[in-house]
C-alpha cells in the first residue's frame, strides 16, 4: 500500500468489463507515473478470475469476490469499495462517470469522507497537488480545481483519457470480503437489467453515428437520413429535442441525459451543440458537423464543418457512396 498509489474501480456490466475500465487505466498510468506509485485495479465480483487478462495494464489487480457483488448493489459494493480503499490508502480513486459511479462515487466520497470531483476531464499532478478539471453548468464552463487531501475520488468523464495497455505481468491478489451488508438479502437488491427494446441498436457500439438536431425540422425527413447511415454502415442517434418530440426512442439519445458515444465517425446533422450534447460525444474519433449557422457551438468541437442546409447534403451523399462502393 502507498498514498502514492492510484485505485480504479474496475466496473462489470451484464458479464462484461465496462468500456470506460481501459480509461481509467490510462488516467490512472499517467498519474501513477508522476507520484511514482503504482496502478491498482479493484473487480469486485462474484467472481473476477475472467476478468484479469483485460486488467493487465495495471501493476497489482485486486480481485474481491463474494455472491453478493455478482451484480450491483449499493450496500455490499460501498463496503468492499471503502474497506479496500481504507485499506490501499491510494493518493486517488478513479470511477467511470457511468450509472453505477454516478451511485458509487458520492457514497464513498460521503463515507470516507474524502473530496469528490465529478464530470473529470483532465488530471494531473502538480507541485505535490491532484489537479483536475471539470465541466461546470452542463459543460458551458470548466473548473480547475486542485486537492490536496488524499484520498481524491475522481469520476472520468468518459472520451477523455487514452485506453492503456499493459505488458501483462500485473500482481493478482484476492483480498477476504468484509462484512457485507445486504448479503443476506436485505436492503437494495438487484432484479434485473432494462434493456433497450428488441431489434433497436446500441449506439453506445457503433463505430459510425449519424447524429439528427433540429435541424432536420420534420420527422418525415429521418427516412433519407436513415438510408445515409445504412449506406455508410452505421446508426442514427439524435439530440435530446428529437427524442422529446417522440421521432426517435431514448436509446438512440446522445448527451448528459442520454448517451455517452465514442464512433470512429460522428455525422452531426443540424445539430447547434449545446452543452448537453457535446458531452456526450465530445470523444468521438472524427466529428464532422453540418449546420446553416456559422456560428453553432457544434462547429468548436467538430474536426470538419460544412455550412449547408443538410438535405441538400444527405441523398447527394449517399448516392455518391452508393456509386463509390460499386
Amino acid at each position: 500500500m502507498s498514498a502514492s498509489d492510484i485505485l480504479v474501480l474496475a466496473e462489470t456490466v451484464r458479464g462484461n468489463l465496462s468500456g470506460i475500465v481501459s480509461e481509467l487505466l490510462g488516467a490512472a498510468r499517467s498519474l501513477a507515473h508522476a507520484t511514482g506509485g503504482q496502478v491498482l485495479a479493484l473487480l469486485l465480483s462474484s467472481d473476477g478470475t475472467p476478468f484479469v487478462p483485460s486488467l493487465q495494464a495495471a501493476d497489482r489487480i485486486l480481485l474481491v469476490n463474494h455472491p453478493a457483488l455478482a451484480e450491483y448493489a449499493p450496500e455490499p459494493f460501498l463496503a468492499a469499495l471503502q474497506a479496500v480503499v481504507q485499506a490501499e490508502t491510494p493518493r486517488a480513486v478513479l470511477i467511470g462517470s457511468t450509472s453505477i459511479g454516478w451511485d458509487m462515487a458520492p457514497l464513498l466520497a460521503a463515507k470516507l469522507p474524502a473530496p469528490l470531483v465529478l464530470g473529470c476531464q483532465q488530471a494531473t499532478i502538480e507541485d505535490g497537488h491532484l489537479r483536475a478539471v471539470c465541466g461546470l453548468c452542463g459543460g458551458k464552463m470548466l473548473a480547475e480545481v486542485r486537492i490536496q487531501e488524499a484520498p481524491a475520488i475522481l469520476m472520468i468523464l468518459p472520451g477523455s483519457f487514452a485506453p492503456a495497455s499493459g505488458p501483462g505481468k500485473a500482481e493478482v491478489q484476492t483480498i477476504p470480503p468484509p462484512d457485507l451488508p445486504g448479503a443476506d438479502g436485505a436492503g437494495i437488491v438487484f432484479r434485473q437489467w432494462i434493456l433497450p427494446p428488441p431489434g433497436d441498436v446500441d449506439i453506445t457500439s457503433q463505430d459510425i453515428l449519424v447524429a439528427v438536431g433540429r435541424g432536420i425540422q420534420q420527422k418525415e425527413n429521418l427516412e433519407p437520413i436513415q438510408q445515409l447511415a445504412e449506406v455508410l454502415g452505421g446508426a442514427v442517434c439524435a439530440s435530446r429535442p428529437i427524442v422529446d418530440q417522440g421521432w426517435l426512442p431514448t436509446t438512440r439519445q446522445v448527451g448528459k441525459s442520454g448517451m455517452t458515444v465514442k464512433p470512429k465517425l460522428y455525422l452531426a446533422l443540424g445539430i447547434s451543440g449545446a452543452p448537453e450534447h457535446v458531452e456526450g460525444m465530445a470523444g468521438s474519433d472524427l466529428i464532422i458537423a453540418v449546420n446553416t449557422d456559422p456560428k453553432a457551438p457544434i462547429f468548436d468541437v467538430a474536426d470538419y464543418g460544412v455550412q449547408m442546409d443538410l438535405m441538400d447534403l444527405v441523398e447527394p451523399l449517399a448516392q455518391a457512396i452508393q456509386a463509390r462502393k460499386k
